[in-house]
């Protein structure tokens, strides 16, 4: 099950979302979500966890607690929207000119 986890610190590490949700499990991935441009914390990260059981473990240990002097929210991520790539955008192109 894929986590995401809001309100993070921006001191907040890869490492020390794997440290906080390994109390519940194992964890098969933690990532704390970065700016392209400035290199810093966007203030969330997701954590994935292989089971289930253990991924809702987590969600109501940790959702609404302390983590790094931030209360951070923890809940099932979302499945990432498509963005598209291109394509007709709608709209009259063109069309007749002139004559009615």
């Amino acid at each position: 099950m894929n986590l995401f986890v809001g309100n993070l610190s921006f001191d907040t590490s890869d490492q020390d979302l794997r440290e906080a949700f390994s109390a519940y499990g194992q964890v098969s991935s933690a990532a704390v979500i970065m700016d392209r441009d400035s290199g810093r914390s966007r203030g969330f990260g997701f954590v994935e966890m292989p089971s289930d059981a253990e991924a809702r473990a987590a969600i109501e240990g940790l959702n609404d607690k302390e983590l790094h002097g931030r209360r951070v929210s923890v809940n099932e991520a979302r499945p990432r929207a498509s963005r598209g790539g291109g394509g007709d955008r709608g709209g009259d192109r063109g069309g007749r000119r002139g004559g009615y």
